[in-house]
C-alpha cells in the first residue's frame, strides 16, 4: 500500500507558523515512507473564504519547497460527490433528516447547561420530536448523520497513542446544512476516502473531530487512516502563538530575511528531535523523520534560536541557494547587480557578518551602487586631514596596479603603512570608510577587489575631497 498523506488548509487567511510545520510534518512522513503528499484546500466555509487566502497558502507552501504531488483538490468542487454519499447514507438510514429550527436547538442548549447537562443535540428529547413530527414537505431541513449510541471510538494516535471516546459523548452531527452545503466533518472523510490518504496529520484542535469521522468511515465500509495530532506551538513568552508574537505568517518570514532552509529546519525542531542534533539538511529530515518521534508536549516559539540557524545558512549554503533568495531583497532595495561583482561573491564575503537577508541585501549595497556621502560618524572619525598622506600615497598605488586581487592589495595596504610608518588602523580605517562610505566591513583588501578598481579609484578621490573640504572649513 502507498503511503499517501495530505496537507488541507482553510483559505481563511494565510498559511501561518502552526500550519507549515504540519505541512512540514505531513511532507516528510510521506518522502520518508516513499509516499505522495497531496495539497487539499477545504474552502467549504464560504462567508469566509476568499482567493486572496487560496494564493497566500499556495505561495508559502511554494516558497518553503514543501511540493505536492497531488492537488490542488478543492472541495467546492466536489459537491456533488459529498451530495451523492449523503443520498447514500440517508437511503441506508445511516443518516437522517432534520426539521428542528436554530432557535429550538439553542433553547435546548441553554436548558441544559441551566440543568448542569453537556449541551448537545439529543434526537430523543421531546421538543425536538415534536419539531419533527410537525414537518411539512415544505419545511427547511438539515441532514444528520445517525451516531452509534453504544460502545465506543478507539484510535491508536501516531503521537498520542491509545485514544478512546464513548458514543454517548457524541451526538448526530450535521452533515448537511439547511441550505445543501455539506460540513466540514463530512467533507475531510469523503475527501480523505476518495484521496487514499493513509496517514491524517493535523493539530490536536482536531482531536475531538476524529471519533466523529472514524464513525462515518466505518458506516461507509471506507478503511479509517491512522492519526496524528501534533501539539500547539507556543509564543516565547509561553502563551499560544498568536499576532501578538510579531511574525506568524509564512510569508511575513520571507518578508523579514529568513532563508526557507532556515525556517524549516527550525519547524522540524519545534516538536521533534533526533537526538541532540540542530541543523539538518533537508535529505535529513527526511531520512530521519518518523511521527513517533514527535513530542505531545507544547513548544515555544524563540525567535532567537531561528535567528541563529538563519546566520548559520547564510553562511554556510551554497552561495547559488542563497543569492536565490536574497535577489527579492535587493529588488525591494531597488539593488540593481548589473554593474558589479558576482551575488555569489559577495555573499560569501558579507554573509558571516549577517543575520538576514535583510542585512545581507544591505551590506551589499556599496558593491553595486555608489554613495554620494559618508557615514557621518565614520567619516567624522577617520576622514580627517592626518589621513590624507595614507589617503594619497594608497590612491596612487591602486592606480597602478595591473592585477586586481585581494592579495596585491593586501600588499599595497602594507607597503603604505611601512612607508608612513603607520599601523594597519591608520591606513586601513581611512580605506573602509573611502570604499564603502562606512564603518565596518570585512577585510578592506577582499572588500577593495570586489568593488573593482574604478570603484575604489573614484571613491578614494572622493574621500580625499571631503577632507580637503574639511581642511578648508576648520
Amino acid at each position: 500500500m502507498t503511503v499517501k498523506t495530505r496537507f488541507a488548509p482553510s483559505p481563511t487567511g494565510f498559511l501561518h507558523v502552526g500550519g507549515a510545520r504540519t505541512a512540514l510534518y505531513s511532507w516528510l512522513f510521506a518522502k520518508h515512507m516513499g509516499g505522495e503528499f497531496v495539497l487539499r484546500i477545504e474552502d467549504t466555509d464560504l462567508e469566509r473564504s476568499t482567493q486572496e487566502a487560496i494564493d497566500a497558502i499556495m505561495e508559502g507552501m511554494e516558497w518553503l519547497e514543501l511540493n505536492w504531488d497531488e492537488g490542488p483538490y478543492y472541495q467546492t468542487k466536489r459537491f456533488d460527490r459529498y451530495n451523492e454519499v449523503v443520498d447514500q447514507l440517508l437511503a441506508e438510514d445511516k443518516a437522517y433528516k432534520c426539521y428542528c429550527p436554530k432557535e429550538l436547538l439553542d433553547e435546548i442548549r441553554e436548558e441544559q447547561m441551566a440543568a448542569g447537562l453537556k449541551p448537545r443535540y439529543d434526537a430523543n428529547h421531546p421538543k425536538v420530536i415534536a419539531a419533527n413530527a410537525a414537518a411539512t414537505e415544505e419545511s427547511p431541513f438539515c441532514i444528520r448523520f445517525r451516531n452509534p449510541k453504544e460502545g465506543t471510538v478507539v484510535f491508536d494516535d501516531k503521537i498520542r497513542g491509545r485514544i478512546e471516546i464513548a458514543n454517548s459523548e457524541l451526538d448526530d452531527l450535521i452533515i448537511r446544512r439547511t441550505d445543501g452545503s455539506p460540513t466540514y466533518n463530512f467533507c475531510v472523510v469523503i475527501d480523505d476516502w476518495d484521496m487514499g490518504i493513509t496517514q491524517v496529520v493535523r493539530g490536536e484542535d482536531h482531536i475531538n473531530n476524529t471519533p466523529r469521522q472514524i464513525n462515518i468511515y466505518e458506516a461507509l465500509g471506507a478503511p479509517v487512516p491512522e492519526f496524528a495530532h501534533c501539539a500547539m506551538i507556543l509564543g516565547d513568552d509561553g502563551a499560544k502563538l498568536s499576532k501578538r508574537h510579531g511574525a506568524v505568517s509564512v510569508m511575513q518570514y520571507r518578508d523579514e530575511g529568513y532563508l526557507p532552509q532556515a525556517l524549516l529546519n527550525y519547524l522540524v525542531r519545534l516538536g521533534w528531535s533526533h537526538g541532540d542534533q540542530e541543523i539538518f539538511s533537508l535529505q535529513e529530515m527526511i531520512d530521519l523523520f518518523s511521527l513517533e518521534s514527535v513530542s505531545k508536549s507544547a513548544s515555544a516559539f524563540n525567535t532567537d534560536k531561528l535567528l541563529w540557524l538563519n546566520n548559520h545558512y547564510i553562511k554556510t549554503a551554497d552561495p547559488e541557494y542563497v543569492a536565490k533568495y536574497l535577489q527579492w531583497h535587493l529588488d525591494q532595495k531597488e539593488i540593481s547587480t548589473d554593474n558589479g561583482p558576482a551575488v555569489t561573491d559577495v555573499i560569501k564575503l558579507v554573509g558571516e557578518r549577517c543575520n538576514t537577508l535583510i542585512e545581507l541585501a544591505e551590506q551589499s549595497r556599496y558593491f553595486f551602487q555608489d554613495f554620494s556621502e559618508f557615514e557621518a560618524g565614520a567619516a567624522k572619525k577617520h576622514l580627517r586631514p592626518v589621513a590624507k598622506e595614507a589617503l594619497e600615497l594608497a590612491l596612487a598605488k591602486v592606480d597602478a596596479l595591473t592585477e586586481w586581487t585581494t592579495e596585491n592589495l593586501h600588499a599595497v595596504i602594507a607597503q603604505v603603512c611601512e612607508e608612513l610608518e603607520l599601523g594597519m588602523g591608520k591606513v586601513g580605517m581611512p580605506l573602509r570608510v573611502a570604499v564603502t562610505g562606512q564603518g565596518q566591513s570585512p577585510s578592506v583588501d577582499a572588500v577593495m577587489a570586489l568593488v573593482g578598481k574604478e570603484r575604489v579609484v573614484a571613491r578614494v578621490k572622493m574621500a580625499l575631497a571631503y577632507i580637503a573640504e574639511r581642511e578648508a572649513n576648520s
